[in-house]
């Protein structure tokens, strides 16, 4: 169900725009409990919550704390990653905008608990006004004493695709290109002084910061400094988590999926819009709820968890938005935003956009990834204009058997994932293209990468139209 202003607590009626604001809707709270109860009981109150990461994993938020926790070495940070850049998603930038300050309560309860010496909050640099709200949040957040006991450093980054991948967060933060590390980031952290696995060669320290960090011992060892990489919407359930208590956030949602979500829900509908939702409502209403559902005469087609996922048929809309309820219709929650195109909409556009959005935003360290989406993409590309043949489709399958080979990152797998369910859900649609004719033929699809959401209009970035795949821009 679409959440009453009553019964909110991610994303509150009226924006939070002071410390005086959060103390006041109970602010400080989690952290105080936090303090008093050490990271042992936190970490059991967050697995018996069930509370699952928001960043599209879905793992377990108690059980990741604790694996970091358990890692060897004296070194650890805590990552919030705001790096939002998955299509049809707007729920980060609408928390960093409605209550920055549950962010960083949730920040100083994670770095707390798992003892971490710094912690970063990694935006990215056209995010102005998410900017702007969560500096000024850390900034009376510190002066009130509710930001922990470490320094919290805002990291402004690239627009690019993986920068919101954790491992090529961690070199952002490192001051490098977004290309994902080898090892994950409570095996191989942030300023790790361990033998490094990137793409590039460079120093082990920071070096902005190198000789704090060499002062305090940390350069006598090999180090992998685990780190703590949560998404901005997790970080900012945990204080309600531990003020409430587990069985609170259990009375919410499914058993598998407990607690709130922020959905988006953009594309062929009438008001597209971002709202608090309750996990285990059905994917029609909250199409309908969110977005005001398709004009009238229209029927939904498709619906698309992002570009990470397998297309969601008409068949499905009643498939409850929860972990298990999406997994179990062949697709999966990803970051909760939702594209759905309507029955004009031509389903071998959406597959060569899609492909197109991925074979760009490939890193090239894993050749089978780049330059198999790039040829998956190029194939797509003659089939939609009809020029495509039946060797077309042969090439688009063999690469896609092969795109995942040898992948630092889970981008392949999109890949994969969202062209072959297409390929499999609308073959009539590639037929027709193949034979000469588009059934469905529309020159408004775009892949739905959000610049701005509010007051039911949405703006798409089209200057990605223009992007080559060496990250550069065409004209």
């Amino acid at each position: 169900m679409v959440i009453g202003p009553a019964e909110r607590f991610l994303l509150p009626e009226e924006p939070v725009e002071s410390v005086e604001d959060w103390r006041a809707l109970g602010g400080g709270e989690g952290l105080a409990r936090a303090r008093t109860q050490g990271a042992s009981q936190t970490i059991q109150e967050l697995s018996l919550s069930r509370l699952r990461g928001r960043g599209g994993g879905g793992f377990g938020t108690g059980r990741k704390w604790a694996g970091v926790l358990a890692q060897p070495g004296t070194h650890r940070y805590v990552v919030a990653n705001g790096a939002e850049g998955e299509p049809a998603t707007f729920k980060d930038r609408a928390l960093m905008r409605a209550n920055p300050y549950q962010l960083v309560e949730g920040l100083a309860i994670a770095s707390l608990t798992i003892g971490a010496r710094e912690a970063f909050i990694a935006v990215k640099e056209r995010f102005t006004t998410e900017l702007e709200s969560v500096t000024r949040a850390v900034e009376e957040m510190s002066a009130a004493g509710l930001a922990g006991d470490v320094p919290i450093t805002i990291v402004a980054g690239p627009d690019e695709y993986l920068y919101g991948e954790e491992k090529a967060l961690l070199e952002v933060i490192e001051g490098h290109a977004p290309l994902p590390r080898l090892l994950p980031p409570f095996e191989h952290g942030l300023f790790a002084t361990a033998p490094q696995t990137g793409w590039e060669s460079h120093e082990a320290e920071f070096p902005a910061q190198g000789a704090a960090r060499a002062l305090a011992g940390q350069s006598d060892e090999d180090q992998s400094n685990p780190t703590l990489v949560n998404n901005v919407e997790t970080l900012s359930t945990v204080p309600h988590v531990l003020a409430r208590g587990a069985e609170w956030h259990r009375s919410m949602g499914t058993s598998l999926s407990p607690g709130h979500i922020v959905a988006t829900v953009v594309g062929d509908v009438v008001r597209p819009g971002v709202a608090e939702i309750e996990l285990g409502t059905p994917l029609a209403e909250v199409i309908d709820g969110v977005g005001g559902g398709v004009a009238p005469g229209r029927a939904v087609k498709a619906v698309f968890s992002g570009v990470a996922n397998a297309v969601i048929t008409a068949d499905h809309l009643d498939a409850p938005v929860s972990y298990e309820g999406l997994a179990a219709v062949g697709s999966g929650m990803g970051a909760a935003g939702f594209a759905v195109y309507d029955d004009t909409a031509c389903m071998v556009d959406i597959a060569y956009q899609f492909s197109r959005f991925l074979s760009v935003e490939s890193c090239g360290q894993c050749a089978p990834c780049k330059l198999g989406a790039g040829e998956i993409t190029d194939r797509l590309a003659a089939i939609e204009t009809l020029e495509g043949t039946d060797a077309d489709v042969e090439a688009i399958g063999g690469r896609l058997r092969r795109v995942t080979d040898a992948n630092r990152c889970y981008l392949g797998t999109e890949e994969q994932l969202v062209v072959s369910s297409i390929l499999r859900a609308f073959p009539e649609e590639f037929a027709a293209h193949l034979e000469g004719t588009c059934p469905h033929p529309r020159d408004d699809i775009v892949v739905p990468k959000i610049v701005e959401l509010g007051d039911g209009k949405v703006t798409y970035d089209l200057r990605h139209l223009r992007k080559r795949p060496d990250w550069t821009y065409a004209g």
